[in-house]
């Protein structure tokens, strides 16, 4: 059987038409509406090709998804291999690429870490944080950072902003509340009744357009939790596996947390899966009652082959140089092209290859976003700060292909300073 004979349609148009009466019409209108009529077909490495054929550079990444890049040649040869003797699995009982995974996961991680538990996504391994929090403290209090993102199911979507919490009535402030981020005065005053189990924070909020920790922020945020019997959660989705040129973004600073929750980039882009990192409190419910939680498709045999081959590849020494290198001239590149335009490129928020690009205007990463999608280059808005591009290089990211990527940022910011300046003066 032909892949294309499952996934025929006769033009983009017809696909899009299709996707908005079968799939999600307010997502399909948003992005046609927005001037994005992507439809991603063929893909490789850092580049991807629309249906029709248009080429771009991917700086979204899916959250990091594709850290390694799209169809990464090693992930791949390893999965097709393992599809020889492997499937999904069976999640109830011990399993050789589970273990493994475990294993691993565990020697690459701070040393208060010494359990995993599985899931299949991101969201779904918050869940699993959050409840391993309660069950430790036997509290149920969860704090959280406005503007927050942690995923969209059941508790984790109640840590993240009103606007996805309300949507499906998971705002309860009785249990879950939220404070300003590098506020510690207001991170003391929710932990200080004594009723909070943990505290979730990314080591830098990806959908708030990755605003950077004050120094000694998170350390200090983690001594707040020690003295108030708190557990720390470190959410490492999209700032773990070496994106701020550390496997794990957290030990920058200093902090050993409860609790370490990984995921998107983990898949090698292949094959989902995510993960749980657990101190011996907070996986003691694996000691007392091990079908706690269960996932069936939660360490996916195939999914931990994909994170076995994705970690062996992350932790090479060259990859940790090439990060360096790619942060380097990245920023370099993109300090140069701000000082062309310095009253609308306004700032750059950086570690490694973590990126907020800030504008001048109060939706200007839309407009720019729309500029570097003409000239072949694809990154998102912070959904929570229009004001800010997300910027998320690969971490394998080759000279050549940095080089052609700042030359399209250059035009495509250029292009924008032109276009939505006047909208950005007839609104102040």
């Amino acid at each position: 059987m032909e892949v294309d004979d499952l996934v025929r349609f006769g033009s983009k148009a017809e696909l899009l038409e299709r996707a908005a009466e079968y799939w999600n019409p307010d997502k399909t209108a948003f992005w046609v509406g927005s001037g994005i009529d992507l439809v991603i077909d063929r893909r490789e490495g850092y580049l991807f090709w629309d249906m029709d054929g248009r080429r771009l550079i991917d700086v979204h990444l899916n959250g990091g998804t594709y850290n390694l890049g799209h169809r990464n040649p090693e992930v791949m040869a390893a999965v097709t291999a393992a599809m020889g003797r492997f499937d999904i699995g069976n999640h109830h009982f011990p399993s050789l690429a589970r273990t493994a995974l475990a294993e691993a996961l565990v020697r690459s991680a701070p040393a208060t870490l010494t359990k995993v538990a599985y899931a299949s996504g991101g969201g779904e391994a918050v869940d699993i944080a959050l409840k391993s929090a309660r069950h430790a403290t036997g509290r149920r209090g969860i704090v959280s950072v406005v503007k927050a993102y942690h995923g969209h199911t059941g508790l984790a979507v109640a840590t993240g902003d009103e606007r996805f919490s309300r949507l499906f009535l998971a705002d309860r402030p009785e249990e879950f509340r939220q404070v300003p981020f590098n506020d510690l005065e207001a991170m003391e005053r929710a932990l200080r009744p004594g009723d909070v189990a943990a505290v979730v924070m990314e080591t830098i909020p990806a959908t708030y357009g990755f605003p950077l920790p004050e120094p000694g922020y998170l350390a200090q945020v983690k001594a707040l939790c020690e003295r108030y019997d708190a557990l720390y959660i470190a959410d490492e989705v999209q700032t773990g596996l070496m994106r701020t040129g550390e496997l794990w973004g957290i030990t920058k600073h200093g902090v050993e947390p409860d609790i370490l929750v990984t995921g998107k980039g983990l898949s090698g882009g292949v094959y989902p899966i995510a993960a749980v990192l657990l101190s011996e409190r907070a996986g003691a419910w694996l000691h007392q009652d091990g079908f706690g939680h269960m996932s069936t498709f939660g360490g996916a045999e195939l999914g931990c082959i994909a994170a076995l081959a994705t970690l062996e590849i992350t932790l090479r020494p060259e990859v940790r140089s090439t990060v360096h290198y790619i942060a380097d001239a990245v920023g370099a590149g993109l300090r140069a092209i701000r000082d062309d335009h310095p009253d609308w490129f306004t700032g750059i928020r950086q570690d490694g290859v973590v990126l907020g690009l800030e504008f001048g205007h109060p939706e200007g990463a839309k407009h720019v976003m729309r500029e570097l999608y003409e000239v072949g280059v694809w990154a998102i808005f912070s959904s929570l700060d229009p004001r800010v591009l997300q910027f998320k290089p690969g971490i394998l990211l080759t000279p050549d292909l940095v080089e052609e990527l700042l030359d399209r940022v250059a035009v495509g910011v250029s292009r924008a300073a032109r276009r939505a300046t006047p909208v950005a003066q007839g609104t102040a």
